[in-house]
């Protein structure tokens, strides 16, 4: 099946529907896929057909190819808009994320400060202490929550381990409105989150959390589960009319 293993520890730069010029860091090994979530609609595959046989980058290992690119970069361009941290998993699951989280920092202010620092996650260890500091000193904290319905979650994300979505939500709202939620909508032979018996209680959680920003996308690239649909235009503009009337700034990619 068609999937995107990603190069480790930097990837890219890639052009990203919703950041714009953006230079990869996956903390994660290049041969495989380590994620919380196994999810039906990740672009890596599914996390059984590609376990990874090398192990994680060392902390020192990322400094070094970060500063090396961004040299490279300043050099011979292209500037870039942000540094996220992406790729084969789940990046807060590094145990040292939290330094690397500072090492991208100073490397950032140093050679391109106008550059934001972003995080992608699945919130699954927001939990850590080291990890909640570190996510509140990046410019993009965006954190997932595809839906409030548990089922749909178990369904879809399919989270590996121990998973409390309560728990989810309360330390979503410890960010004091320091996080940017990220939401894919879309559809498949018995998944659909488009319609209001998800999206309204959905948006009543988004509301209680309070982020600065609400990213809504749907599918990109190819997926897993090949009966999986993107959510239309007309959907995804109608809920992210929603998440504009309730006073929350929202980003629509399509």
């Amino acid at each position: 099946m068609p999937t995107v293993i990603y190069p480790s520890p930097i990837f890219g730069p890639v052009h990203s529907r919703r950041l714009g010029v953006s230079l990869g860091i996956n903390l994660l090994p290049e041969d495989g896929k380590f994620c919380t979530f196994d999810c039906i609609y990740c672009e890596c595959g599914f996390n059984a057909d590609f376990r990874p046989k090398k192990k994680l980058p060392t902390r020192e290992q990322v400094r070094n190819a970060l500063e090396n690119k961004l040299k490279d970069m300043q050099a011979n361009g292209p500037k870039p808009d942000v540094l996220t941290f992406a790729g084969n998993g789940e990046p807060t699951a590094h145990p040292h994320f939290a330094g690397i989280i500072d090492d991208t920092l100073e490397l950032r202010n140093h050679y391109f400060p106008q550059a934001k620092v972003s995080v992608l996650s699945n919130s699954t260890f927001i939990h850590k202490p080291d990890v909640f500091a570190a996510l509140n000193k990046v410019d993009n904290n965006i954190l997932k929550l595809d839906t409030v319905d548990e089922t749909y979650i178990h369904k879809v994300d399919r989270p590996t381990g121990h998973y409390d979505l309560q728990e989810i939500i309360r330390n979503m709202k410890a960010f004091k409105g320091n996080l940017i939620i990220q939401t894919l909508f879309m559809k498949g032979k018995d998944v659909d989150n488009t319609g209001d018996a998800y999206v309204i209680p959905w948006l009543e959680t988004v509301k209680e959390i309070a982020p600065r920003q609400v990213m809504i996308y749907t599918i990109d690239r190819e997926t897993p589960d090949k009966e999986l649909q993107k959510a239309t235009r007309e959907e995804l503009d109608r809920i992210g009319a929603l998440v504009k009337e309730a006073g929350i700034s929202v980003s629509v990619s399509y």
